[in-house]
């Protein structure tokens, strides 16, 4: 008998015993075989040449041409597995399939020697006898030792007779038993047993009531809790698997002990793991990361890798352990229960505030996004004092910065030098060379050769012309301030060194792979082994040390996160809304998240000129007919208002008064553009760790939550009888309609009748009364403040130096819908990555496809025929994959969605998309790539298909590109490559580097800057080959440059990265291409009113909502220090605009300079609170104006001048005797050639 099979890997090491011992011929392909099409063609051959075909089908979409393969298939074909939808391609009776799939279900030696002896007799007719299918332990217990599994605890324990204090429960899924599959578990056990008893249990996964298998909730419940409860619990399992994650997680919740996922890939090698930059395909981190997350499963640690082992002639794969990996996972696991076992008046804490070097290390410490992080450390520290623990309390968050400060217990930067910090007390500890050798000599060497490469020998030493980073006398020194059995330091400057900040000690600049220097690692070291952390924590949004060089996933030694964090147990404070960044921080840095609420958002509301040319608008319209010489007056003090807002430029006044347009029609668009102004939402300041909005904040909070839907607004127009939708409607009239709907949802969280409540507020103004809708939103409304009331982010963290279990949670943005997102406190979860587009977000796309299209042929006559894009992976977990959706649609193919998930595309023919396919040029980001890259994947797949269409190049613009870099040799084998990004494990785009450190000096400048960095190729089958080009090529027909905001809580200043690498790939496609290559924005916030407006039109719709609205500075300066370090950061983002694209209008810079610099009340709140944030700004806004990019009012800079000689002379009062040299507030221009080594290497990867 001759068998072909095509198996999931796990099931042929089984199928080729049983067919030696038969001596029936095995032909053996496992589903991850057919991924490559020329063993997929040599498969589908060998069906002709076998008596029987075997198949176990799975969701890939390769399997449509096997199929169609088995439509020539002569002989017989069983197909089997979970799903019974697969078993209608057998040509067998039904009976067969079900009694194979028995077989198979139940698993082990015995019963698939059976199967193939059924098949031999039922199906072939030959000579064989068989027994039926004998059923096998769905769950039990295995151990190494034991001659058989067991079947419950008791029988277990009374075997092993447990003797240590701790016990960890191991959880692993039936099919490694059954298959004898067993060296990664029982490696796992015997690393275990060096410590702790071990309870390694078996089971079904999902559980099946029919067969009396049971899920992992019930065995957590049934093996885990009595008559021992362990400390622990090891999943092993791809996924927990219940089938329903509330059953697991309840579980999990009763168990209330860290639960650890360590990893275990299925494709490739050790070797090519180790060499691999990846870590695990995309599939598997859907399946093997991403869905465990959904149960709060930690510290995804690669423990085992196949083995391709050889036996009869057929190759098949077993796993082994990766020792080294699981020695870690083990430590790591001692050390949280170490922490558990550690009374609180013991416990060490670490606190690890972030800090931007860039944008001034003096003026940003505990910078994290929307946070005030140095409240939040206060009021933590005193809640563990309350608690027990042994630490001393700072009064407030200013008692604890003016601490930091006051020592400089900072990194050096332009105004800090190391005698500065040691003189005034920062050092927490002096570290010898010999001390940090000791523990540097345990890394890898290729690791150590790195390090010492960029930053010299230990303890560093002056390279390049970079000084040795943080040196004093000879020793490393690690900078923070001590509060009892806590610490609290400023994360160590992670690729640059010295008291500067310029393009040469910038050397992250000139390699983005350059590993983080001595300094910065002695300080992790010195955190954990010689003050002796029980635990660490990361506090906010985000800092760098999961953005280290190293693996994507499943990080090896050799990985400078996994270096960093050692064994710690690692808390990070992350904000509920940046599932991206904190996705990466779980995976990385092996963190456990205690996320915290989103900041309160309120109205923008209108101020100053533009509010009275609100009220002019209205005045004018109620006069227009009445009062006509009222009215022709009126027109000429809104024409002068228009010029004093600076709104003509978007209206274009110019042209419409040219062109003689009606006045109402100028009016009418003046009045769209303050209703745009006025319906952006702006936060109220900052969230603190652990206070939860309370009275107006409350209102304000669940307001904006609604908003998403329009809810209350649409509630009160139906309540007053109102047919118009909000959408429709202009500022004056929702001011109105939001005080009411206000004043309702006060009404309606005060436990009153809710009709009453609206009778009493809108009184005559009550046309309708729907009861149902008004029960319906304060139905919402009330689970909105339940969620908000709920939240204990301090318990939750508290709860995790305890070691619990941390609840995880969902994330996302509350503001588009997703009150979910609370109760605060979670290890939050993103989203599984195949369920993107959505139906929902393809409506949405489409619609911002047409958008850029109709917008770009207005202003120019013509398609685009290329656009150039910023993929950011917030699009996928804000938004649902919108912007994907666009790309989809622009170059004309939809996803088809099969439950729920999309996998597959449909190519749709030119007739039905009704117009030429317009190209991509799309530089995705490091997030993107490394936690989305199946949907990568899809696009490259869709891209290649579309560019070898048979169709005219005028109708296929990625064919007629593709063609064209074909003629000229730009494109290379691979000629349709789209996608790009930085270097395999870095992140960022190295333009905002550049920007900030003053490296350049014309556009070319940034644009090699660009290039250099971003010219790595990623897609099906490539990931991260160089291949600048191709970028340069793909640029040279780049017609337009596209990003877009989806939420107004982050915005085009809300982070660098953002004029990084959309302003980078503008200059970029504007020096290639020798075009003016215009860049527009779009935005999805509403999504009635989705929009495409330029660049330009969006830096100003964000200066004058927030950075010029005194009602988003009144809440920055609440918080102190803190607020005005990101006032600064912001307006270093407009400067960043400017550089990179010339955008901004040179009234923003007038403005802001008037607003903070030149106002005597705000210059006395930085010089109060943190002068180091003005001066950045100061020095910002004079090198704008010395670079040309400012054209400035005469009295405007000349007070800017006198002003930023003050700043100097404040700071350098505090900073007295401070001896040791320091750039202070000068600009060092200097660009790719004037940095020894860098020239070269541009050079070499642009002109290849």
């Amino acid at each position: 008998m001759k068998i072909t099979s095509v198996t999931w890997g796990s099931d042929i090491s089984l199928l080729v015993d049983a067919c030696n011992r038969l001596e029936i011929e095995l032909s053996a392909w496992s589903t991850h075989d057919l991924e490559d099409g020329s063993k997929r063609e040599s498969c589908t051959q060998s069906f002709t040449d076998a008596d029987v075909v075997l198949l176990r089908p799975t969701e890939d979409a390769f399997w449509d041409s096997v199929i169609e393969e088995l439509e020539s298939v002569n002989v017989p074909i069983i197909s089997f597995g979970h799903d019974p939808s697969y078993w209608q391609l057998s040509t067998v009776p039904l009976k067969v399939v079900v009694t194979v799939n028995a077989y198979h279900l139940y698993g082990g030696e015995e019963n698939i020697v059976n199967m193939l002896r059924y098949i031999g007799k039922d199906v072939l007719g030959l000579d064989y006898e068989f027994d039926p299918p004998a059923e096998t332990m769905w769950q039990g217990i295995y151990h190494p030792r034991a001659e058989q599994a067991f079947e419950s605890v008791k029988e277990y324990l009374e075997w092993y007779k447990p003797e240590k204090r701790h016990a960890i429960g191991m959880l692993f899924h039936r099919t490694y038993w059954t298959n004898g599959d067993l060296e990664v578990i029982d490696a796992m056990i015997r690393e275990l047993e060096a410590e702790f008893d071990v309870i390694p249990a078996f089971c079904y996964g999902m559980g099946d009531s029919e067969t009396g298998a049971k899920s992992g909730g019930e065995i957590v419940e049934d093996f885990f809790m009595d008559p021992v409860k362990i400390d622990a619990l090891v999943n092993l399992q791809s996924i927990f698997y219940t089938g329903d994650s509330e059953e697991s997680v309840s579980a999990l919740k009763k168990l209330n002990i860290p639960v650890f996922h360590p990893l275990t890939i299925y494709r490739d090698t050790e070797e090519a793991w180790m060499k691999g930059s990846q870590g695990m395909s995309s599939s598997e981190v859907a399946w093997s990361v991403a869905m465990p997350e959904f149960e709060g499963a930690i510290e995804p640690l690669i423990v085992g890798v196949p083995r391709t082992e050889e036996e009869h002639g057929t190759e098949f794969e077993r796993h082994a352990s990766i020792d080294e990996r699981l020695k870690k996972i083990v430590r790591r696991i001692k050390k949280w229960i170490d922490l558990e076992d550690t009374p609180k008046p013991k416990r060490r804490v670490a606190f690890i505030l972030h800090n931007s070097p860039c944008t001034s290390v003096e003026a940003t410490v505990g910078a994290g996004a929307h946070l005030d992080t140095l409240e939040s450390v206060a009021r933590i520290l005193r809640a563990m004092k309350e608690a027990g623990y042994a630490v001393d309390v700072p009064e407030n968050g200013k008692s604890l910065i003016g601490n930091i400060m006051d020592h400089k217990a900072i990194s050096e930067f332009r105004w800090t030098t190391i005698d500065e910090i040691v003189s005034k007390g920062g050092a927490l500890a002096m570290v010898t060379k010999e001390e940090y050798i000791e523990w540097f000599d345990t890394l890898k060497a290729d690791v150590r050769k790195r390090v010492c490469d960029a930053w010299g020998n230990p303890p560093g030493e002056a390279k390049d012309g970079v000084p040795a980073a943080m040196i004093y006398d000879g020793k490393i020194v690690v900078t923070g301030v001590r509060y009892g059995n806590a610490v609290v330091c400023v994360q160590p400057k992670r690729g640059c060194a010295g008291s500067r900040c310029d393009g040469t000690v910038c050397k992250i600049l000139h390699d983005p792979e350059v590993p983080p220097p001595h300094q910065y690692m002695a300080t992790y070291r010195w955190i954990e082994k010689s003050f002796g952390a029980d635990v660490i924590i990361h506090v906010g949004t985000h800092g760098n040390i999961e953005f280290l060089p190293g693996k994507s996933v499943a990080l090896s030694e050799r990985c400078y996160p996994d270096i960093a964090i050692g064994d710690m147990p690692h808390l990070y404070i992350y904000n509920s809304d940046n599932p991206p960044e904190g996705t990466i921080a779980k995976r990385r840095s092996y963190a456990t998240l205690i996320d915290h609420m989103q900041t309160v958002m309120t109205e923008s509301g209108l101020y100053g000129d533009l509010k009275e040319l609100e009220d002019q608008i209205a005045e004018y319209n109620k006069t227009k007919i009445s009062d006509k010489a009222r009215a022709h007056a009126i027109e000429h003090i809104i024409i002068d208002l228009l010029t004093n807002t600076n709104l003509t430029e978007e209206l274009k006044l110019d042209k419409l008064l040219k062109a003689g347009a009606p006045f109402d029609k100028i009016v009418d668009k003046a009045h769209r553009a303050i209703t745009k102004l006025y319906n952006t939402q702006i936060p109220d300041g900052m969230h603190i760790f652990g206070e939860n909005p309370k009275g107006d904040q409350k209102i304000e909070f669940v307001n904006s939550i609604m908003r998403y839907d329009s809810e209350m607004r649409k509630l009160v127009l139906d309540l007053m009888g109102i047919g118009t939708e909000p959408a429709d409607l202009k500022s004056g009239v929702l001011a109105e309609i939001d005080a009411l709907g206000k004043e309702i949802l006060n009404g309606f969280l005060s436990d009153k009748d809710p009709v009453s409540i609206c009778k009493k507020v809108l009184e005559d103004r009550l046309k309708r009364l729907n009861e149902s809708r008004i029960f319906s939103v304060r139905d919402k409304a009330a689970e909105i403040a339940w969620r908000i009331d709920s939240s204990d982010e301090i318990g939750s963290l508290l709860h995790g130096f305890d070691a619990g279990y941390i609840e995880p949670g969902p994330s996302g943005l509350i503001t588009r819908g997703k009150p979910e997102v609370m109760p605060t406190g979670r290890n939050f979860y993103s989203l599984d990555p195949f369920k993107v587009p959505t139906k929902a977000a393809w409506l949405i796309g489409q619609r911002l496809a047409d958008g850029v299209i109709g917008k770009y042929v207005d202003e120019n006559g013509k398609l685009p025929e290329n656009i150039a894009m910023y993929w950011m992976a917030g699009d996928i977990m804000w938004a649902d994959g919108e912007q994907l959706a666009q790309i989809m649609h622009l170059i004309g193919v939809e996803p088809i969605w099969k439950g729920g998930k999309v996998k597959e595309y449909r190519i749709l023919p030119l007739e039905e998309l009704g117009r030429p396919r317009i190209d991509v040029t799309i530089r995705v980001s490091g997030i993107t790539r490394d936690c989305f890259y199946n949907c990568i994947e899809l696009v490259d797949d869709a891209l290649r298909e579309v560019a070898e269409l048979d169709e005219p190049l005028e109708m296929n613009y990625i064919k007629k590109h593709v063609a064209e870099a074909s003629s000229d040799g730009g494109n290379g084998d691979r000629g349709c490559a789209r996608i790009f990004a930085s270097k395999p494990g870095t992140y960022g785009n190295g333009v905002n580097l550049a920007v900030y450190a003053s490296a350049w000096k014309e556009d070319k400048d940034i644009s090699d800057v660009y290039i250099y960095w971003n010219g790595y190729e990623y897609g099906k089958g490539v990931f991260g080959e160089e291949s600048h080009a191709k970028l340069i090529s793909q640029l040279k027909s780049v017609d337009l440059t596209f990003n877009k905001t989806v939420t107004d809580e982050y915005d085009l200043l809300g982070c660098c990265y953002y004029f990084g690498t959309h302003g980078g790939l503008t200059t970029a496609a504007r020096e290639i291409s020798g075009r003016d290559v215009p860049a527009y924005y779009g935005d999805t916030r509403d999504r009635d009113q989705i929009g495409i407006r330029t660049l330009a039109d969006e830096v100003r719709r964000v200066v004058r909502t927030k950075l010029l609205n005194p009602k988003w500075i009144e809440g920055m300066k609440r918080h102190g220090y803190k607020g005005a370090g990101d006032i600064s950061s912001k307006i270093g983002r407009v400067y960043g605009w400017e550089a990179t694209t010339q955008e901004v209008d040179d009234w923003i810079f007038d403005d802001i300079t008037k607003t903070f610099i030149l106002n005597d009340e705000m210059r006395k709140f930085f010089e109060e609170n943190n002068p180091y944030a003005l001066e950045e700004i100061g020095r910002r806004l004079l090198e704008a104006y010395e670079r040309g990019l400012w054209d400035a009012d005469s009295d405007v800079i000349d007070g800017l001048k006198n002003a930023y000689l003050e700043m100097e002379g404040w700071i350098e009062e505090r900073m007295g005797d401070a001896k040791g040299d320091f750039q202070s507030g000068s600009i060092d221009v200097m660009t790719i050639a004037d940095i020894p080594g860098w020239k070269e290497k541009v050079a070499k990867v642009i002109e290849g």
